[in-house]
């Protein structure tokens, strides 16, 4: 029973996935964290990172882990083809449709309409991620701010952005970082 309802739930999580990349993590996050309570918000932040450092698209990682967490291999497999069926059906029919009708206005219309909203789902997600981070789940406030998750953030913006550091560096450096940290930390602080 979880193997069909893990290949329901990602292959509508692959249906309404507009956009791909991160703009899918909102809708994976509804769908993993609050209407099925497979993962808490922390495991959550933790899928990210995991589908992040991993080769491959960020939703195929995803349902590779939630499955593989709930249902083993045969969990990983159903929800790693439920991902990746409707857009692959999907995709063979828009190519068909976009090669005969690319040049109508109405198609160029529709495309210009997208990008905006993909966006905004890109901008969602970010802010989700954000808040995980530097809050866990509970409510944003001064006194659950994590100040080492606020350093770390603003070390990696800064080797990305100003340093122009390789990103697979720098998210080796920040686990490096978060692992001294959780195991030096308390030693330091006797």
């Amino acid at each position: 029973m979880m193997i069909i309802r893990l290949f329901f739930t990602f292959a509508l999580i692959g249906l309404l996935s507009i956009g791909g990349g991160y703009a899918i993590l909102p809708q994976i996050h509804h769908q993993v964290v609050q209407r099925n309570a497979w993962l808490t918000p922390e495991e959550f932040t933790d899928l990210i990172a995991i589908s992040q450092m991993t080769p491959g698209p960020i939703s195929l990682n995803a349902s590779t882990f939630v499955g593989t967490k709930l249902a083993g291999i045969p969990g990983a497999i159903a929800a790693t083809l439920g991902c990746v069926a409707p857009s692959f059906v999907l995709v063979i029919l828009l190519a068909y449709l976009y090669g005969k009708y690319k040049k109508m206005d109405m198609v160029q219309g529709a495309l210009s309409g997208l990008r905006p909203a993909v966006v905004g789902m890109i901008a969602a997600a970010s802010v989700t991620v954000f808040i995980l981070a530097l809050f866990g789940d509970a409510s944003p406030s001064f006194a659950a701010l994590s100040y080492k998750a606020v350093a770390l953030v603003v070390a990696c913006f800064a080797a990305l952005r100003i340093f122009k550091a390789n990103p697979i560096l720098v998210i080796g450096g920040a686990g490096v970082v978060s692992i001294l940290w959780h195991y030096l930390g308390p030693i330091l602080s006797k």
